[in-house]
Formats: structure tokens, sequence, C-alpha cells
């Protein structure tokens, strides 16, 4: 089963995102306190996932550059800056899609989206506790470490070059697809509570792949946005981008 993992572009790119996903879904089914040490487990074994097929992949690979600064400082700020003028995805379902459903009579009542739940530790623990402060460590060294290669490696590799092709690792990475660029960014914003931003992060990012015929840019940029999204929240006490 390993072996046969290892040996397929798609399956070596995918399953460690699949994984991933299932383990976020797993957190949030669970009480506010579990779903913090799920969250811990999620990142060891993300981190283990990628240890094991780091050597499989062969784009898998950080690149420092100035583009890669300029774009992780843009998005952290397109995140921020964007979040109080569209409506999320929670508020799209109770402003238009529940209000359409009914008015073509597939409904008569629709639930009211509740909207997610805020990652804040120090409800759970105490503000300023050990295990809060622990937690919040673990969230911002995840989601800069961790998550940056997985979901490259998965979007901005794998889904982008096979909505174009299913023999995908037999284009580069710098093709220019355009409805795999609009598709792929599309998918990606839509899988985030704040979409428009992650439609946007996506552009950015594909951008930065195509341009640069390697994922590593994009991988530093998502890491240092993250980064920095992860200490704004934590100053500003904003924890709805959690």
């Amino acid at each position: 089963m390993f072996q046969r993992i290892i040996q397929s572009p798609a399956l070596v790119r995918a399953i460690p995102f699949g994984v991933f996903v299932a383990l976020t879904f797993l957190q949030e089914q669970c009480g506010e306190t579990s779903r913090y040490w799920i969250y811990f487990a999620k990142t060891v074994v993300g981190a283990a996932m990628l240890f094991v097929v780091w050597r499989h992949i062969a784009e898998l690979k950080w690149k420092f550059s100035l583009w890669a600064v300029m774009a992780g400082v843009g998005v952290f700020a397109l995140w921020v800056g964007l979040d109080a003028y569209y409506p999320h995805t929670n508020e799209i379902q109770s402003r238009f899609i529940c209000p359409l459903l009914k008015s073509v009579g597939l409904t008569d009542s629709c639930a009211e989206p509740v909207a997610p739940t805020p990652w804040n530790p120090n409800t759970a623990f105490g503000s300023g506790s050990a295990l809060a402060i622990f937690f919040i460590c673990v969230r911002i060294l995840g989601s800069s470490l961790v998550v940056p290669p997985l979901e490259e490696v998965f979007w901005r590799s794998f889904i982008y070059r096979y909505v174009a092709r299913r023999e995908f690792d037999r284009e580069p990475l710098g093709k220019w697809f355009p409805l795999s660029f609009l598709l792929t960014s599309v998918f990606f914003g839509f899988a985030h509570h704040q979409w428009l931003a992650g439609i946007l992060c996506g552009f950015v990012y594909q951008g930065l792949v195509v341009w640069k015929n390697r994922l590593g840019d994009a991988m530093t940029a998502h890491a240092i946005t993250n980064c920095l999204l992860g200490l704004w929240i934590v100053w500003k006490g904003q924890w709805q981008f959690w």
C-alpha cells in the first residue's frame, strides 16, 4: 500500500492533504477543549507525512525570494483588509442561497447557518495559561511550517496541472492554463471562510508558481502570510480569522 502511494504522482500529493483535511473535520466535531488537542495531533501527523513524502516529490522545496516575501505580506494585508467588505460563506448561505431555494420551491425552510467558532485557546484554558500559550504557538508554527507545503503541493502543483491534463506530472509547473488557474483558485478560496480573500490568495500563489516555474516561492509566501496572520490575531485579538 505504501509503495503504491509513493509511486503514484497523484496519490503521494493528494493523500497527505486528504488526511489533514479529514483531521480538520474531526477536530470541529469534538468538544471545545478536544479540538485543540486534535489540532496538535493533526500538526504532528502532517509534519510526519511531509517527512515521509518529501523526497518523493521533486518540487517540494522551499525557495526564498523577494517576490515570495512581497506576495506573502500582500496576501496578509488583503486577508485582513478586505474582511469587513464582503459576506463570508455562512452569510452567503443565509442571505442568498436560502432565499433562492425557497423562491424556486426546493425548500420551505432553511436552517440559519452558524458562523464557525473562533479558534481561541484562551476561552478553553484561561487567558495567558500555559496550555493556551502552547496551543497558540502550535497553531502559528503549524500554519506556517506544515500547512504551506501540504496545501501548495496539492492545489498549486497537483490540482492545477491535473485539471488541465490527467498525466499532470508531464506538464511543467510554469505552464499557463487559464481555466485551471481560475478553477483552482476558486476552489481554494471557497475552502476558506474568507472566500474572496482565499480566491485572491490563490491567484497570487499560483501566479508565483507559474512565473517562477517552481513551487518553493509560493510555499514561502504562504508561510509568511500565515505567520503574519497568526501574530496579528494574537496581537489584536481577532480570533475570527482562525
